[in-house]
């Protein structure tokens, strides 16, 4: 997907603000049973489509009005993803302007989960 120079421009801002992880360390913490919270902040109809298995759902448009009832603590661990790391990384710089305290980002998002072939998930209707 091509994106509009001014959106690649924020979406750098953010990426230097915040810290980012990938695909192979989430997999590996989650293997590993390291406690964090996986949020999926793609729209309704990406997660519908299909999730990392254990995350939650809180879309990028509406994270900062939810997160606070939905985690409360502040300190609670958060590894954030998207399509493809653009838009968790706007979240993630959000949250953090919030006051959470330890999130990341995960580069490559969803698209590069299914690349790497781990295992996915759809909700149960």
């Amino acid at each position: 997907m091509d994106h509009a120079k001014n959106f690649l421009k924020v979406v750098n801002d953010a990426k230097s603000k915040i810290h980012e992880t990938n695909v192979v360390e989430v997999k590996r913490r989650l293997d590993a049973g390291e406690q964090f919270t996986l949020v999926d902040t793609r729209e309704d109809s990406e997660w519908e489509r299909g999730h990392i298995a254990g995350a939650i759902h809180i879309g990028r448009g509406v994270i900062e009005r939810d997160i606070e009832r939905l985690i409360p603590d502040a300190a609670t661990p958060l590894v954030l993803y998207c399509g493809g790391g653009f838009r968790s990384a706007l979240a993630a710089e959000s949250l953090q302007n919030m006051g959470y305290t330890d999130v990341l980002s995960m580069d490559g998002g969803w698209k590069a989960w299914n690349t790497a072939g781990y295992p996915t998930a759809v909700p149960s209707r």
